[in-house]
């Protein structure tokens, strides 16, 4: 018979928990309070609803993960700090340019380049071409075929 033992929450699941419970409220607080209801059919905030609950959904099961007894030590990898913060300021790059008025093109360019640079990609050119073109096609999509707005730029005037 084997006994488990008793031990510690896994205090970075814990903390992540709490983080998707944290976003989970600001995206329930802020769908609540927007202004623009749809005439028929459901709103702009019913996806902000959506997002919220899968947050919930998250964060309940990094909790469980986290307060889980378990018989087998696991080995935590060390962080890569390094793609980290290529990924932060890859997102670092979209925000800025959607505010800055750079448009929704150029924010996903910078967006796709420097994410394939955190995961080791090193041609930087091609992944900005690629990205471009992403970008313009996302863009197209949304824009034309769905007919819903993304931030506008120089380039997005263009179509």
């Amino acid at each position: 018979m084997t006994q488990k033992t008793l031990r510690s929450p896994n205090r970075p699941t814990a903390v992540i928990a709490v983080v998707l419970f944290a976003i989970a409220f600001i995206t329930y607080w802020d769908a609540s309070h927007m202004k623009v209801r749809a005439t028929y059919g459901m709103s702009a905030s019913a996806a902000s609803y959506f997002v919220a609950i899968l947050f919930v959904a998250l964060a309940i099961g990094h909790l469980i993960t986290a307060f889980k007894p378990s018989d087998i030590e696991v080995e935590v990898e060390a962080a890569d700090w390094m793609a980290v913060g290529w990924i932060g300021f890859a997102l670092a790059g979209l925000i800025g340019s959607i505010w800055l008025g750079g448009g929704f093109i150029l924010g996903s360019t910078l967006l796709f380049a420097l994410t394939a640079r955190a995961f080791g990609r090193k041609a930087l050119l091609v992944d900005l071409c690629l990205g471009a073109v992403i970008g313009v096609l996302v863009f197209l999509l949304f824009n034309k075929l769905l007919t819903l707005a993304l931030p506008q730029g120089p380039l997005e005037r263009l179509f």
